[in-house]
């Protein structure tokens, strides 16, 4: 007899995903090869996310849920799922970020996380050297998501020109990340501004931060260090943060001369044609 691994639907979404697929799938007496042929998969995977060694994605839990007639369980479990996912120390900062109403950051290092391409985030989270690199990948989308809404956030982000001219993960990479942010342009939630480096010294030589503002809920500041995140809602804190921003806003480029700048460095700098000081020397 097969040695079943045993699971803790308490431990944690995932684990709770798994125990719920297992069962579900028991009470329509269809074994994991029947179910993966039911839903296009193998059955070994349908294996591996049961027993938690595997994320599972949006497109499979659409079509278990169709295979299973759960009336969409599982994709309303996908959210939590790939929430778990972000380092413990993140979370918090996600369901924060989920449920504001007005998202301001400045960036001086990376394109703000709701705004990355999925090949730039594998670049980015790469850096890291993660256990699980597709799992916090997955995550990183998924909280794109807010975004999606029928009423997203409004939301205001400052680039660092830096941020523009640093090659993640290569020419195409970089030029499909730059046309994701020009994409925004008409966007009416969003506003990018890039802050050039002719505005030299400014507010937040100290780095990134993050304003978080909520209907019912006091505003927040976020900041990273190298290890973990901070939140805090001091109202002093929250002040000088508002006031540093409003002058970052003022330092930065119009969001029309912005859409013009990342257009440009786009095409000279990660264009398809080869630049002058790419060309092999004879």
């Amino acid at each position: 007899m097969a040695n079943v691994q045993s699971l803790d639907p308490s431990a944690s979404p995932l684990d709770y995903y798994g125990w719920e697929l297992r069962r579900l799938r028991e009470a329509h007496g269809l074994k994991q090869g029947q179910l993966g042929e039911i839903i296009f998969c193998t059955g070994s995977l349908v294996g591996q996310i049961e027993t938690t060694k595997k994320i599972p994605t949006r497109d499979f839990s659409e079509r278990v849920d169709a295979a299973l007639g759960t009336g969409g369980t599982f994709s309303r479990l996908m959210g939590l799922v790939l929430r778990s996912q972000l380092p413990t120390w993140f979370q918090p900062y996600a369901d924060m970020e989920a449920r504001a109403t007005y998202i301001s950051t400045y960036q001086a290092q990376l394109v703000y996380g709701l705004l990355q391409t999925e090949e730039y985030a594998r670049a980015v989270l790469a850096t890291g050297m993660p256990d699980d690199l597709e799992g916090l990948l997955a995550a990183r989308m998924e909280r794109q998501r807010i975004l999606e809404r029928e009423r997203p956030p409004l939301a205001w982000a400052i680039l660092d020109e830096a941020v523009l001219h640093r090659p993640i993960g290569g020419q195409e990479v970089m030029r499909a990340q730059l046309l994701r942010l020009l994409d925004f342009a008409t966007n009416r939630w969003m506003r990018i501004q890039v802050l050039p480096f002719a505005a030299g010294e400014h507010t937040s030589l100290d780095g990134s931060f993050n304003l978080l503002r909520f209907d019912d809920d006091p505003d927040i500041i976020y900041t990273e260090d190298l290890i973990s995140g901070h939140m805090t809602a001091s109202p002093d804190t929250i002040r000088e943060a508002s006031l540093r921003y409003a002058h970052l806003q003022a330092a930065a480029l119009s969001v029309e001369d912005s859409a013009a700048l990342i257009a440009r460095v786009m095409e000279e700098r990660y264009g398809d044609r080869l630049r002058p000081e790419e060309h092999a020397v004879a």
